[in-house]
């Protein structure tokens, strides 16, 4: 199994393979709209902004099980997340991240980059890190700002 191997559901209902990024360098992030953290979108956009290209992709994924933070439908999600802070990055239909209903990428992607104590993930805006190969090669908190992973994704572009 690779991260290649998987497809989810655009904000926008369609079906999306990952293999669409190969080659990519893809920093994958469960989001939230009404969540202390929230304002990480701003960062997010202006990483993509300032990275984003040929060669990396910012893949954000709503997801309401942490505090009930994105109860909204996934058009009221694309929406507040164009309106508030103009995201122009690929995101997806809400999935759970956690738990027996959580969605097979957030199952693989915990499995390859377990978080302090556990494989769970705590809260939203957890961030893993995938280089060009499909491995996934790191996990941040979600306390960890956008702007502080630029060198580390500009360094797995060059690679």
């Amino acid at each position: 199994m690779s991260i290649y191997s998987y497809h989810a559901k655009t904000i926008h209902g369609e079906d999306k393979s990952l293999r669409d990024f190969e080659g990519k360098v893809l920093l994958i992030v469960n989001t939230a709209s009404e969540c202390g953290f929230t304002p990480q979108f701003q960062g997010l956009q202006k990483l993509y902004d300032e990275v984003g290209n040929d060669n990396f992709e910012i893949l954000g994924f709503p997801c309401n099980q942490f505090g009930g933070q994105d109860p909204g439908s996934d058009g009221e999600i694309a929406a507040f997340c164009s309106a508030n802070y103009g995201v122009s990055f690929p995101m997806f239909s809400k999935v759970e991240v956690k738990g027996d209903n959580a969605h097979p990428l957030f199952k693989y992607l915990t499995s390859e980059q377990k978080g302090i104590l556990t494989e769970d993930i705590k809260w939203n805006f957890t961030k893993f890190l995938v280089d060009k190969n499909g491995d996934v090669v790191d996990r941040f908190a979600p306390q960890k700002e956008p702007a502080k992973l630029k060198k580390e994704i500009e360094n797995l572009i060059g690679a």
